[in-house]
């Protein structure tokens, strides 16, 4: 979102609103804030919606607002609310959907519904427009602009970073080629069956090790499987980080794993960073990555598949590094900051041509 708003014209003003969340929304408005635009925390959250519309509506008015972007379910709803209160176009961003537990799935069946209420839906790859269409959205209310690939936060590398990559391993383990996945823990991201698929791995390769970063409520499910096949050596769970920008470059394989996604952003980062990738056929994947060229595809669900296809990268280094180039200059060609702001400008521009943008 934020490198969106630095590629927008300067007659273009963003600000960005965010939910409190327990104040963890107060390091990213920072940021915002850093890099010279408005930002503000929302004093009203669920369960109380009346004064999180109203608030949001009064927001929209006083800063004579153009047009509302969506991002999430609960902006979804809330947005869509105040917006018609506040008298102008709301957007959606349509990321794509996950199943973590009960309450998620509720407001993801929500988050449906409200769709094809909105003024226009962005989605984010053409498998996520798929979805969005058995929604009931209209084809003339939908776009798909590609998320973008921040290929500036690659170019420079880190060294200390490949260290500490492999220090999340014994310090007596013969660990010299990493893959790396990283996610929110839960069943839609399929790290079970990259841990099956590892264990196949590690069987055969005495010398490749994973590292997968993130947190959620499959970590003791997870964990509890890497130790029933004894691999918990050289299958690591550090957990979430905010580096990972610093990580992957220094990784020799990226690896995701999921039944569903939208247009995964750590594919495009990934890609940016120069990183081969063996990744599911699903969702906006196919988008990202160019089977055989930029990395593999494989069948969600299919640990075979998967360890094989790892393992084939994991023993071929000219291999590797030809897909990561590959990867990268597909970033260049087809998911730049530049083009994506191009293709919103021509919607906002559609959605309030009478109006000089004042605030986004």
């Amino acid at each position: 979102m934020l490198g969106l708003a630095e590629s927008l014209p300067a007659e273009y003003h963003t600000t960005f609103l965010s939910f409190r969340e327990g104040d963890r929304c107060d390091e990213f408005l920072q940021v915002v804030r850093d890099a010279g635009f408005g930002a503000k925390a929302l004093r009203h959250d669920t369960p109380h919606l009346r004064a999180a519309v109203r608030e949001l509506a009064v927001f929209l008015r006083d800063e004579y607002a153009d047009v509302l972007v969506c991002h999430g379910y609960k902006a979804n709803i809330i947005g869509r609310i105040a917006a018609r209160r506040g008298g102008v176009p709301v957007v959606s961003v349509s990321r794509g959907w996950t199943w973590e537990n009960w309450k998620v799935r509720v407001y993801t069946a929500l988050d449906k519904w409200h769709l094809k209420y909105m003024d226009h839906v962005v989605c984010v790859s053409e498998g996520q427009a798929a979805k969005v269409r058995l929604c009931g959205v209209e084809p003339q209310k939908m776009s798909v602009i590609p998320n973008s690939a921040r290929l500036n936060a690659f170019t420079e590398v880190d060294p200390s970073f490949r260290e500490k990559l492999h220090a999340c391993f014994p310090s007596d383990s013969a660990v010299s080629r990493t893959v790396v996945t990283a996610g929110r823990l839960s069943p839609e991201k399929g790290f079970d069956v990259l841990i099956e698929a590892a264990a196949s791995v590690l069987r055969d390769d005495p010398g490749a090790g994973f590292v997968l970063f993130g947190e959620g409520e499959e970590r003791r499910k997870l964990e509890e499987r890497i130790r029933e096949l004894g691999i918990g050596d050289r299958f690591r769970m550090p957990g979430f980080t905010k580096e990972l920008d610093s990580y992957l470059p220094h990784a020799d394989l990226v690896v995701l794993s999921s039944f569903s996604e939208g247009l995964p952003n750590v594919l495009l980062e990934a890609s940016a960073a120069g990183v081969p990738i063996v990744a599911t056929d699903v969702g906006g994947v196919p988008e990202v990555v160019a089977n055989g060229h930029s990395g593999y595809l494989v069948p969600p669900g299919n640990a075979a598949a998967l360890a094989t296809r790892m393992t084939q990268l994991l023993w071929d280094s000219e291999r590797r590094r030809a897909m990561g180039e590959a990867g990268r200059q597909r970033m260049h060609d087809l998911f730049t900051f530049e083009a994506q702001s191009r293709a919103y400008i021509e919607l906002f521009e559609k959605m309030i041509p009478r109006a000089v943008a004042r605030a986004a």
